[in-house]
């Protein structure tokens, strides 16, 4: 198949600005280069462009409190690569996120709002239901070791208290008893005795629970609201159009008119008070 001559003359033409374009980038930078070289060879000084040096080197510990040291850095390492599974699995954010979805799932709206906005809207109510709590770890621990008042295992311990008060709080006896006898752990006489690994996925499957029991409250008007629409639909004999067209404006509707969003964020706070 021969290419028009208009194409031709089009592809030269775009090919020469290029190439002329690449030229003239060239030759301002060979020039501003040799201005520079001219400034400094006449002012008798080099350009004081500072280039940092990194050092990496591995030694020999020399006693006990070297090694300490190194365990002490890998430990913070490990934690700090911990972090965002920590922030995520020990604070509301997952049942909280959990229910955004499940509310756009039952809108039927897709991708509106984006995710990123879910996340983002997810984020900042974990730090207004955790604040209370940073709060107390802050003053009952990290403040207290900062000023040298305590050791790091004292404010380690006196950082855990409200957190796991936090934990205990949103987490079934259920949850907890099913994770003690899979442990095979002496049966705990209190709060006290429950570890913190036994602690956690107790939490964690407690929260997954509330999240879905709260995202099927949440789907249930959503589906009254598809189920009668199509049943008008198809009683009017409009097989051909598709329900969702007209359900959806409906949901948005009733959405709006009860202020979904005002509700929904009142209920995800409320349930960790």
């Amino acid at each position: 198949m021969r290419t028009p001559k208009g194409d031709t003359g089009k592809r030269a033409s775009k090919t020469s600005l290029i190439k002329f374009g690449a030229v003239v980038l060239i030759i301002i930078t060979a020039t501003l280069w040799l201005f520079c070289s001219i400034q400094f060879a006449v002012a008798g000084t080099s350009p004081n462009i500072p280039i940092p040096k990194v050092n990496f080197g591995v030694e020999d510990a020399k006693g006990p409190k070297d090694v300490a040291v190194t365990l002490q850095v890998l430990f913070l390492l490990t934690i700090l690569s911990l972090a965002p599974a920590l922030f995520i699995m020990l604070t509301s954010f997952t049942r909280i996120i959990i229910v955004l979805s499940f509310v756009r799932n039952a809108l039927g709206t897709h991708q509106i709002p984006p995710s990123q906005v879910l996340v983002g809207l997810a984020l900042f109510l974990t730090f207004f239901i955790m604040a209370p709590v940073w709060a107390q770890v802050n003053s009952k621990a990290l403040q207290p070791y900062m000023s040298n008042k305590i050791t790091y295992k004292v404010a380690f311990q006196k950082g855990c208290e409200p957190i796991r008060k936090f934990l205990f709080k949103q987490t079934r006896e259920k949850d907890i008893a099913l994770f003690v006898s899979l442990s095979r752990i002496p049966r705990p006489h209190g709060p006290s005795d429950v570890p913190t690994f036994v602690l956690i996925p107790a939490f964690i499957i407690s929260e997954l629970r509330t999240a879905f029991l709260m995202g099927f409250l949440i789907y249930i008007p959503f589906l009254v609201i598809d189920m009668v629409v199509a049943s008008i639909l198809l009683s009017m004999g409009m097989m051909m159009l598709p329900p969702m067209m007209v359900s959806l404006p409906l949901k948005l509707l009733l959405f709006v008119l009860i202020d979904g969003w005002h509700l929904t964020s009142r209920a995800l706070v409320m349930g960790f008070k």
